[in-house]
Protein backbone atom coordinates (compact mmCIF):
# COMPACT_ATOMS: atom_id res chain seq x y z
CA UNK A 1 0.00 0.00 0.00
CA UNK A 2 1.42 3.06 -1.37
CA UNK A 3 0.81 5.15 2.32
CA UNK A 4 2.07 2.14 4.63
CA UNK A 5 3.36 3.40 7.56
CA UNK A 6 2.12 7.10 7.22
CA UNK A 7 0.75 9.67 8.90
CA UNK A 8 -1.91 12.30 7.38
CA UNK A 9 -3.33 15.19 8.61
CA UNK A 10 -6.51 16.81 7.07
CA UNK A 11 -8.08 19.79 7.71
CA UNK A 12 -11.87 20.38 7.23
CA UNK A 13 -12.38 16.81 7.03
CA UNK A 14 -16.04 16.57 8.53
CA UNK A 15 -17.46 17.06 4.89
CA UNK A 16 -16.96 17.69 1.56
CA UNK A 17 -13.16 17.41 -0.41
CA UNK A 18 -11.38 17.10 3.07
CA UNK A 19 -13.78 13.88 3.67
CA UNK A 20 -12.92 12.35 0.12
CA UNK A 21 -9.30 12.99 0.46
CA UNK A 22 -8.92 11.38 4.25
CA UNK A 23 -10.49 8.06 2.71
CA UNK A 24 -8.32 8.34 -0.41
CA UNK A 25 -5.30 7.99 2.01
CA UNK A 26 -6.76 5.82 4.58
CA UNK A 27 -7.20 3.55 1.64
CA UNK A 28 -3.97 3.25 0.79
CA UNK A 29 -2.67 2.64 4.08
CA UNK A 30 -2.01 6.15 5.62
CA UNK A 31 -3.50 6.31 9.37
CA UNK A 32 -5.57 9.68 9.58
CA UNK A 33 -5.69 12.46 11.22
CA UNK A 34 -8.85 14.22 10.43
CA UNK A 35 -9.67 17.94 11.81
CA UNK A 36 -12.83 19.77 11.66
CA UNK A 37 -15.22 21.63 13.95
CA UNK A 38 -17.73 18.90 13.79
CA UNK A 39 -17.17 16.24 16.66
CA UNK A 40 -20.10 13.78 15.40
CA UNK A 41 -19.08 14.23 11.60
CA UNK A 42 -15.54 13.52 12.54
CA UNK A 43 -16.23 10.83 14.43
CA UNK A 44 -18.85 8.82 11.74
CA UNK A 45 -15.41 9.19 9.37
CA UNK A 46 -13.32 7.53 11.94
CA UNK A 47 -15.82 4.75 12.55
CA UNK A 48 -15.92 4.48 8.34
CA UNK A 49 -11.98 4.31 8.24
CA UNK A 50 -11.64 1.91 10.92
CA UNK A 51 -14.17 -0.26 10.14
CA UNK A 52 -12.70 -1.14 6.99
CA UNK A 53 -9.31 -1.87 8.45
CA UNK A 54 -7.51 1.74 8.62
CA UNK A 55 -6.58 3.74 11.09
CA UNK A 56 -7.75 7.12 12.26
CA UNK A 57 -8.51 9.49 15.06
CA UNK A 58 -10.55 12.62 15.58
CA UNK A 59 -9.24 16.37 16.49
CA UNK A 60 -11.70 19.12 16.53
CA UNK A 61 -9.90 22.46 15.58
CA UNK A 62 -11.22 25.36 14.64
CA UNK A 63 -8.06 26.34 12.04
CA UNK A 64 -9.10 29.85 12.53
CA UNK A 65 -7.91 29.54 15.90
CA UNK A 66 -4.33 29.64 16.36
CA UNK A 67 -4.53 27.86 20.01
CA UNK A 68 -6.53 25.41 18.92
CA UNK A 69 -4.51 24.44 16.09
CA UNK A 70 -1.31 24.61 18.40
CA UNK A 71 -3.19 21.84 21.13
CA UNK A 72 -4.62 19.69 17.94
CA UNK A 73 -1.63 19.24 16.14
CA UNK A 74 0.59 18.42 19.38
CA UNK A 75 -2.47 15.82 20.25
CA UNK A 76 -2.00 14.56 17.40
CA UNK A 77 1.37 13.95 17.30
CA UNK A 78 1.39 12.52 20.80
CA UNK A 79 -1.42 10.27 19.07
CA UNK A 80 0.65 9.37 16.20
CA UNK A 81 4.34 10.32 16.79
CA UNK A 82 4.75 11.88 13.63
CA UNK A 83 3.18 13.82 10.88
CA UNK A 84 4.14 12.90 7.50
CA UNK A 85 1.50 14.67 5.08
CA UNK A 86 -0.29 17.69 5.65
CA UNK A 87 -3.41 18.67 3.62
CA UNK A 88 -4.69 22.05 4.24
CA UNK A 89 -8.36 21.92 2.97
CA UNK A 90 -10.61 23.91 5.51
CA UNK A 91 -12.01 26.73 3.95
CA UNK A 92 -15.09 28.75 4.09
CA UNK A 93 -17.01 31.72 1.64
CA UNK A 94 -18.58 34.86 2.49
CA UNK A 95 -19.69 36.32 -0.18
CA UNK A 96 -20.80 39.84 -0.71
CA UNK A 97 -19.47 42.80 -3.52
CA UNK A 98 -16.24 44.87 -2.14
CA UNK A 99 -18.44 47.86 -2.17
CA UNK A 100 -21.02 45.62 0.47
CA UNK A 101 -18.53 43.49 2.00
CA UNK A 102 -17.95 43.75 5.89
CA UNK A 103 -14.48 43.86 7.15
CA UNK A 104 -15.46 41.01 9.59
CA UNK A 105 -16.11 38.57 6.36
CA UNK A 106 -13.18 39.75 4.96
CA UNK A 107 -10.82 38.75 8.18
CA UNK A 108 -12.73 35.42 8.46
CA UNK A 109 -12.24 34.36 5.35
CA UNK A 110 -8.85 35.28 5.27
CA UNK A 111 -8.08 34.20 8.68
CA UNK A 112 -9.65 30.43 8.02
CA UNK A 113 -8.80 30.16 4.44
CA UNK A 114 -5.20 31.55 3.97
CA UNK A 115 -3.93 31.78 7.87
CA UNK A 116 -4.88 28.58 9.23
CA UNK A 117 -2.57 26.88 6.35
CA UNK A 118 -0.13 28.79 7.77
CA UNK A 119 -0.02 28.28 10.85
CA UNK A 120 -0.89 24.41 10.39
CA UNK A 121 2.43 24.38 8.58
CA UNK A 122 4.17 25.99 11.03
CA UNK A 123 3.07 23.48 13.64
CA UNK A 124 3.92 20.19 11.48
CA UNK A 125 7.01 21.02 9.86
CA UNK A 126 9.58 20.36 12.90
CA UNK A 127 8.10 16.86 12.39
CA UNK A 128 8.77 16.72 8.98
CA UNK A 129 12.09 18.36 8.99
CA UNK A 130 13.02 15.86 11.99
CA UNK A 131 12.73 12.93 9.19
CA UNK A 132 13.40 14.66 6.40
CA UNK A 133 10.70 13.76 4.22
CA UNK A 134 7.54 15.19 3.97
CA UNK A 135 4.49 16.51 1.86
CA UNK A 136 2.45 19.54 2.16
CA UNK A 137 -0.82 20.06 -0.08
CA UNK A 138 -2.68 23.38 -0.12
CA UNK A 139 -6.66 23.10 -1.00
CA UNK A 140 -6.71 26.32 -3.22
CA UNK A 141 -9.24 27.64 -6.16
CA UNK A 142 -9.29 28.39 -9.75
CA UNK A 143 -11.12 31.49 -8.67
CA UNK A 144 -7.79 32.15 -7.00
CA UNK A 145 -6.08 32.12 -9.82
CA UNK A 146 -8.94 34.13 -12.46
CA UNK A 147 -11.06 35.69 -9.93
CA UNK A 148 -14.53 35.45 -8.93
CA UNK A 149 -17.14 38.51 -8.77
CA UNK A 150 -18.18 38.50 -5.19
CA UNK A 151 -15.61 36.55 -3.51
CA UNK A 152 -12.99 38.92 -3.66
CA UNK A 153 -12.19 37.74 -0.12
CA UNK A 154 -12.26 34.04 -0.96
CA UNK A 155 -10.37 34.80 -4.50
CA UNK A 156 -7.59 36.91 -2.71
CA UNK A 157 -7.37 33.89 0.41
CA UNK A 158 -7.26 31.40 -2.22
CA UNK A 159 -4.31 33.42 -4.79
CA UNK A 160 -2.35 33.68 -1.00
CA UNK A 161 -2.66 30.13 -0.71
CA UNK A 162 -0.38 29.68 -4.63
CA UNK A 163 1.65 31.93 -3.13
CA UNK A 164 2.12 30.48 0.05
CA UNK A 165 3.11 26.90 -1.81
CA UNK A 166 5.58 28.04 -3.77
CA UNK A 167 7.78 30.22 -1.13
CA UNK A 168 6.99 27.24 0.80
CA UNK A 169 8.45 24.80 -1.48
CA UNK A 170 11.73 26.69 -2.14
CA UNK A 171 12.38 26.82 1.86
CA UNK A 172 11.92 22.77 2.66
CA UNK A 173 13.14 21.59 -0.86
CA UNK A 174 16.69 20.77 0.39
CA UNK A 175 14.92 18.29 2.95
CA UNK A 176 12.82 16.28 0.63
CA UNK A 177 9.84 18.04 1.56
CA UNK A 178 7.66 19.07 -0.99
CA UNK A 179 4.77 21.39 -1.35
CA UNK A 180 2.15 21.67 -3.94
CA UNK A 181 -1.40 23.15 -4.59
CA UNK A 182 -4.59 21.21 -5.96
CA UNK A 183 -6.72 24.21 -7.36
CA UNK A 184 -10.33 23.12 -7.92
CA UNK A 185 -13.28 24.18 -10.38
CA UNK A 186 -16.92 23.82 -9.60
CA UNK A 187 -16.77 20.69 -7.38
CA UNK A 188 -20.28 19.16 -5.96
CA UNK A 189 -19.86 19.75 -2.00
CA UNK A 190 -21.91 21.65 0.17
CA UNK A 191 -20.04 24.91 -0.55
CA UNK A 192 -21.74 24.58 -3.81
CA UNK A 193 -25.26 22.90 -3.09
CA UNK A 194 -26.58 26.50 -1.79
CA UNK A 195 -26.05 27.92 -5.33
CA UNK A 196 -29.35 28.50 -8.07
CA UNK A 197 -29.82 25.35 -10.38
CA UNK A 198 -29.04 27.99 -13.19
CA UNK A 199 -25.95 29.51 -12.14
CA UNK A 200 -24.75 25.82 -12.50
CA UNK A 201 -26.05 25.32 -15.44
CA UNK A 202 -24.68 28.13 -16.89
CA UNK A 203 -21.22 27.37 -14.97
CA UNK A 204 -21.23 23.74 -16.42
CA UNK A 205 -21.80 25.00 -19.87
CA UNK A 206 -18.29 26.69 -19.76
CA UNK A 207 -16.89 23.58 -18.45
CA UNK A 208 -15.34 21.57 -21.51
CA UNK A 209 -15.94 18.37 -19.68
CA UNK A 210 -19.39 18.94 -19.45
CA UNK A 211 -20.03 17.98 -15.85
CA UNK A 212 -19.60 19.22 -12.45
CA UNK A 213 -16.24 17.44 -10.38
CA UNK A 214 -16.47 15.26 -7.60
CA UNK A 215 -14.82 15.56 -4.17
CA UNK A 216 -13.23 12.38 -5.24
CA UNK A 217 -12.00 13.59 -8.65
CA UNK A 218 -10.45 16.43 -5.82
CA UNK A 219 -8.82 13.52 -3.53
CA UNK A 220 -6.62 11.88 -6.67
CA UNK A 221 -4.88 14.51 -6.99
CA UNK A 222 -4.24 14.92 -4.23
CA UNK A 223 -3.13 11.73 -3.03
CA UNK A 224 -1.15 11.55 -6.06
CA UNK A 225 0.76 14.52 -5.08
CA UNK A 226 1.37 12.85 -1.93
CA UNK A 227 2.89 9.80 -2.96
CA UNK A 228 6.45 8.99 -3.66
CA UNK A 229 5.75 9.16 -7.96
CA UNK A 230 5.18 13.00 -6.95
CA UNK A 231 8.82 13.33 -5.60
CA UNK A 232 9.89 15.41 -7.80
CA UNK A 233 7.33 17.97 -8.10
CA UNK A 234 7.26 20.67 -6.13
CA UNK A 235 5.71 24.55 -6.26
CA UNK A 236 3.20 22.95 -8.53
CA UNK A 237 -0.41 23.90 -8.82
CA UNK A 238 -2.57 21.17 -10.34
CA UNK A 239 -5.62 22.18 -11.75
CA UNK A 240 -8.85 19.98 -11.10
CA UNK A 241 -11.41 22.04 -13.32
CA UNK A 242 -12.70 19.64 -16.34
CA UNK A 243 -10.88 22.38 -18.32
CA UNK A 244 -12.46 25.44 -16.84
CA UNK A 245 -9.17 27.25 -16.96
CA UNK A 246 -6.45 26.08 -19.17
CA UNK A 247 -2.56 27.15 -19.14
Amino acid sequence: MAFEGRVALVTGASQGIGHACALALAREGASIAVAARNQEKLDALVSAITASGGKAAAFVMDVADEEQVKSAIKAVLAHFGKIDILVNNAGITRDQLVMRMKRADWDTVLNTNLTSAFLCIQQVIPSMLKQRWGRIINVTSVFGQMGQAGQANYAASKAGLIGLTMAMAREVASRNITCNAVAPGFIDTSMTAVLSDEFKQTAVKSIPLGRVGSPEDVASAVRFLASDEAGYITGHVLNVNGGLLMG
